[in-house]
C-alpha cells in the first residue's frame, strides 16, 4: 500500500547527512546573511537561493581531526544523534563553508582564527575536488577546527517521496574579522549579503526563490537585533520533515512551521511544486 501522506509507491530513500551554515555579520540595518543562488546545472535545488552547505563526506568524521570548542558529545545531544555523526556534521559545516565561500572557521590556537583565508586558495580547490581531506588540510597548516564559532540552529529532512534526500543540520556562525565571503565556487551563480528582511522582501517580489527551510531560517532571524543575539539564542532543535501531497488542496507541502504564511507570500507556486511531481518540492530541504 502506498504512503497516504507522501502518495508514493517507491521505496523510501535513506536521507544523507548534510550540514548548512547560516553565515551572518553585523550591519547598520541589523544582521546580514550570506546567500548563494545555485547554478541551473545543479542536480539538487538548481536556481534556488540557499546558504552554503552540502553533504557529509566520508573523511569528515575521521578521528584525528584537530578540534577546539564543544566536543562531539555536546553536538550529539543538541542534534539528537551519535557522537561520530555529530563530529562529521561539524567538520562538514566547516569544510563546506570554506569550499563554497572561502570563509575558514579555524585558527592556529583555540582562541584565534585565521584573518586571511585567501592564503589557502590552493588547498580550498583541492578540498572541493576531494583531493584533500579537512583533517589533512588542518594538520598540514597547523590549524584547529573552531567548533565554538558555530551554533546549532535547525534540522530539516527531505520528504520521503524524494529520490534524493538529506537530513540537514543548520548551523549559524559569524563572519570572522578580516575574512571575506566570496562567490568563487562552481555551485553559485550569484552571491550577496542581505538582511533577512531584505531577502524575504526580494522573495515576495519574485526576485529569487526561497524554499521552506531557507525561508524559515530567514524568518527566524528577524527576531534578532545583532549577531551577538543570534549567537546567544537558545534554540530547541526539533527535526522537521515536510510531507508532499500530489494535487491535494492548494499546498504541495505540509507539516512545517509557518506553512500558511509561506504559501500566502509565495510569489510563484510552480517554482516550488513543479508541473507534475515532487522533485522541485523535495528540494525544500537542500543542504
Amino acid at each position: 500500500m502506498s504512503d497516504p501522506v507522501n502518495n508514493t509507491d517507491s521505496p523510501e530513500v535513506p536521507a544523507r547527512d548534510a550540514s548548512t551554515v547560516i553565515l551572518v555579520r553585523d550591519s547598520a540595518r541589523g544582521p546580514e546573511v550570506f546567500l548563494q543562488r545555485r547554478t541551473g546545472a545543479m542536480a539538487f535545488a538548481a536556481g534556488m537561493t540557499v546558504f552554503p552547505g552540502g553533504g557529509v563526506d566520508p573523511t569528515d568524521g575521521v578521528a584525528d581531526i584537530a578540534w577546539a570548542g564543544p566536543d562531539p558529545a555536546w553536538w550529539a545531544r543538541r542534534f539528537a544523534t551519535t557522537e561520530p555523526v555529530a563530529k562529521a556534521l561539524v567538520a562538514a559545516a566547516v569544510r563546506e563553508t570554506f569550499e563554497e565561500c572561502g570563509v575558514l572557521l579555524a585558527g592556529p590556537t583555540a582562541d584565534t582564527v585565521v584573518a586571511d583565508s585567501t592564503v589557502y586558495h590552493e588547498a580550498r580547490g583541492r578540498l572541493e575536488r576531494r583531493e584533500l581531506s579537512l583533517a589533512e588540510f588542518l594538520a598540514a597548516e597547523g590549524l584547529l577546527l573552531r567548533a565554538d564559532l558555530l551554533r546549532p540552529w535547525a534540522n530539516w529532512i527531505t520528504p520521503k517521496a524524494e529520490p534524493r534526500r538529506y537530513d540537514t543540520r543548520f548551523f549559524v556562525a559569524v563572519l570572522p574579522e578580516g575574512q571575506l565571503a566570496d562567490g568563487a565556487t562552481t555551485e553559485a551563480a550569484q552571491v550577496s549579503w542581505r538582511t533577512a528582511a531584505d531577502a524575504l522582501a526580494a522573495w515576495r517580489s519574485g526576485e529569487h526563490i526561497l524554499l521552506p527551510p531557507t525561508w524559515s531560517q530567514l524568518d527566524a532571524l528577524l527576531a534578532y537585533p545583532d549577531t551577538a543575539a543570534v549567537l546567544a539564542a537558545e534554540r530547541e532543535i526539533e527535526p522537521i520533515m515536510p510531507h508532499f501531497h500530489a494535487r491535494i488542496g492548494r499546498h504541495p507541502l505540509s507539516n512545517f512551521p509557518g506553512i500558511e504564511r509561506y504559501f500566502a507570500d509565495l510569489p510563484d507556486p510552480a517554482a516550488l511544486s513543479g508541473a507534475t511531481g515532487p522533485s522541485a518540492a523535495g528540494s525544500a530541504t537542500a543542504p
